[in-house]
């Protein structure tokens, strides 16, 4: 059988899982490209296997020379992927105050470029370099009081979370690094991701790797709604041809913008029953798909529709079972006492 994501069948792949019948019968392996970069769309309602499969995707991609993969974990399910396996690493990440623009700082800080303290916070991150640059800078500026202590109090906030203190993480290593965001709100969580996706762009435009980085992102909808969305946007549309693969997973695949599904040349569709979510992606349904996805959607946790845009095919798919434990099970209290206590 072909592999999934590629004409000719050279380079390496990933075991996605087996091939399944109308009946529910199981056919031959499934593979999908590894060799060449992509943008990989994955989505489905909880429970239905959406981060599963990103952890199967990141099994592979974490054992297979020549690529550089960086996993945005901000639910906690990947750690257990570094804890099972020697080709990955866990990372409380930092990333370059430079990695955001100033209006970026703007909208994350939550001020209005045009208002006073929205102002001076454009200037000092434009003028400095780090988080202790631009403190400095803002009790430099000749500006009244107020609107320094404003900008201040909201650098505070900027330090509190962590993300901007010390060296860069390395991201071009070889081994799969899942970033920890667990325990970080939204507006930090963005920050990373921003970081993370423009520096892996630039490493390959400037050439300072010669790994393929793929960037997969859980709970996408949240990343594209913040300061993230331009790197994200870029790797959508530009990283293909510098080598920068994007793996993006929702379950909210209408919270994002068109370009996140209309990009993407390989769909994993699992189970979705909002009305919002399937008309989302069937604005963006090639000519090649047969009927609707209301009437192929796959109805089983672990069942996934694959959409393939290099081969212009459809693919009903059941994903394997992964090599390392899943760390996105919700607890249950029969798991935690035992029957009768």
């Amino acid at each position: 059988m072909p592999t999934i994501g590629r004409s000719e069948d050279a380079g390496p792949t990933c075991r996605l899982g087996r091939y399944r019948a109308r009946d529910g019968s199981l056919g031959a392996p499934v593979d999908v490209d590894l060799d060449g970069p992509h943008v990989v769309l994955v989505v489905g309602k909880r429970g239905s296997g959406k981060s599963y499969t990103l952890g199967v995707l990141a099994e592979a991609l974490a054992e297979t020379r020549g690529i550089a993969p960086v996993v945005a974990d901000p639910m906690g399910a990947f750690r257990p992927l570094a804890e099972a396996s020697s080709d990955a690493t866990v990372a409380q990440p930092t990333v370059s105050t430079a990695a955001l623009a100033p209006r970026s700082w703007c909208r994350l800080l939550g001020l209005d470029p045009a208002s006073g303290p929205g102002a001076l916070l454009w200037q000092v991150a434009e003028e400095s370099e780090s988080l202790a640059g631009m403190t400095t800078a803002v009790e430099a500026a000749s500006v009244p009081d107020e609107t320094r202590r404003a900008v201040r109090n909201h650098l505070g906030v900027a330090r509190s979370w962590g993300v901007f203190d010390g060296e860069e993480t390395t991201l071009t290593d070889g081994d799969a690094t899942v970033l920890d965001l667990e325990t970080q709100p939204r507006a930090p969580t963005n920050a990373v991701v921003a970081g993370v996706s423009q520096a892996l762009y630039r490493a390959r435009v400037t050439g300072q790797t010669d790994r393929l980085p793929w960037v997969l992102v859980d709970e996408a909808h949240v990343a594209f709604d913040g300061v993230a969305a331009s790197g994200l946007r870029q790797l959508a549309t530009r990283g293909r041809q510098p080598g920068v693969s994007l793996v993006a997973a929702t379950q909210r695949p209408s919270a994002l913008p068109a370009v996140a599904i209309s990009q993407a040349d390989l769909l994993v569709v699992h189970r979705l029953t909002s009305r919002a979510d399937r008309k989302a992606l069937s604005k963006a349904r090639p000519s090649y798909f047969a009927g609707s996805y209301t009437d192929r959607m796959p109805t089983a946790p672990g069942e996934a529709l694959v959409v393939d845009d290099v081969t212009e095919s459809v693919h009903a798919v059941q994903v394997r079972e992964r090599r390392t434990p899943h760390g996105g099970e919700s607890p249950r209290v029969s798991e935690t006492f035992e029957s009768g206590e």
